[in-house]
């Protein structure tokens, strides 16, 4: 199981970003202050009007888009990106997958261990985001011991992912539809910094990225 459990990680690492709605493949990237170009498209007109590119400084995050976790009692509860941003710093990490090796052992747990650090800068909430279930999030969170640290939002059917722009189309690896792999800092729900990653690849997302550009 182990074995498998690595070799999907080293897929998911080798493979490039999706197309359609991300365009072109693009190398990682690290923004801190210059906008990226806008994207010509448009969401369905049941949401808000969002980005088909990737995320980029100064956008605005979609407000009405619903994400679930399990609360401390353990009853799964949804909010909005709206309610869980509006007058808040809040942090998001961003992983193609529960359970894999790379966002097991490195990233998510990273940003467990600098949760304090985070929110000594003045950071109000770390959202964890993967399309994954409510249940499967919740699962993981006691593997790792995220709870109490970070909220593990589940993007069930990807609708976030999507109007990110953050679509990963890993299908032929048998993972369907998931999300790059980025950390993103969001206050008031705009965008002030995002480590995009290159598909599922670890460069430029870490805590310690985050926590260097604060």
């Amino acid at each position: 199981m182990q074995a498998t459990m690595q070799s999907v990680t080293a897929s998911v690492s080798r493979f490039p970003a999706a197309r359609g709605q991300l365009g072109r493949s693009r190398a990682p990237r690290s923004f801190s202050g210059n906008p990226l170009p806008r994207a010509q498209g448009r969401a369905s007109a049941r949401r808000s009007v969002v980005s088909v590119s990737a995320l980029a400084v100064g956008d605005k995050l979609p407000q009405d888009i619903n994400l679930s976790y399990f609360d401390a009692e353990g009853n799964m509860q949804e909010t909005t990106v709206g309610a869980l941003t509006k007058g808040k710093k809040v942090v998001f990490v961003a992983v193609p997958g529960a359970f894999t090796p790379t966002c097991s052992s490195k990233h998510v747990p990273g940003f467990i261990n600098s949760a304090d650090k985070l929110k000594a800068k003045g950071v109000d909430t770390i959202g964890c985001i993967s399309v994954n279930d409510a249940f499967v999030m919740a699962a993981w969170a006691k593997q790792l011991g995220a709870d109490g640290k970070i909220l593990m939002l589940a993007d069930g059917s990807g609708n976030f992912t999507k109007a990110v722009g953050a679509e990963l189309d890993l299908s032929d690896k048998g993972l369907g539809h998931r999300s790059r792999r980025y950390s993103m800092l969001a206050d008031d729900g705009v965008v002030k910094l995002v480590n995009m990653e290159e598909g599922g690849a670890f460069t430029v997302s870490s805590a310690d990225d985050i926590l260097k550009q604060l």
